[in-house]
């Protein structure tokens, strides 16, 4: 068994910039990870293998990314039952269709589904840390820590701009 507790897939190598996102927060918050690339269209059988793969190591959330059709995320989810986060890449349509095929799944194929491209990476990751802190007090107190930080970060802003509009 890894240590790894989050899978991050990707239709494409073109999402790597993009999915890489992910795998900074969960460095930040010190959360093992691992990546590929995996097509629903091109590789559906080693898809169904890698996720299965990932399950038995102690995987516990998939990230997935993918553009344009954007499938992955539901297939991963037919195939699983661990948490599916979806990530819309924008390759067509400043993302709609990606967007769109990720957030309309079918019921009983859940997929839980972000903003559009690196921000949603990030979010992506957020997101599954949250659902691993349910059960690891370790990976809630990085999480509350990490949160208590953006938190002063935006005060300490607001105080410098505070003293510049003050003289």
């Amino acid at each position: 068994m890894s240590n790894h507790k989050v899978a991050i897939l990707m239709g494409s190598a073109s999402d790597i910039p993009v999915m890489e996102a992910a795998g900074d927060v969960l460095n930040e918050l010190q959360v093992g990870w691992r990546m590929a690339v995996r097509s629903a269209h091109r590789t559906p059988e080693e898809t169904v293998s890698y996720v299965r793969k990932a399950e038995a190591d102690g995987v516990q959330v998939l990230i997935c990314g993918a553009g344009m059709a954007a499938h992955l995320a539901g297939v991963v989810a037919a195939e699983s039952l661990l948490p599916v986060i979806g990530v819309p890449i924008n390759a067509s349509m400043d993302g709609l269709d990606a967007l769109l095929a990720t957030v309309q799944m079918p019921p009983g194929i859940p997929v839980g589904t972000v903003a559009v491209g690196r921000a949603g990476a990030k979010n992506a990751a957020w997101l599954a840390v949250r659902i691993l802190a349910l059960g690891d007090k370790d990976v809630a107190d990085r999480l509350a820590k990490a949160k208590t930080a953006q938190r002063e970060k935006v005060l300490a802003s607001d105080a410098e701009l505070q003293a510049k509009l003050n003289g």
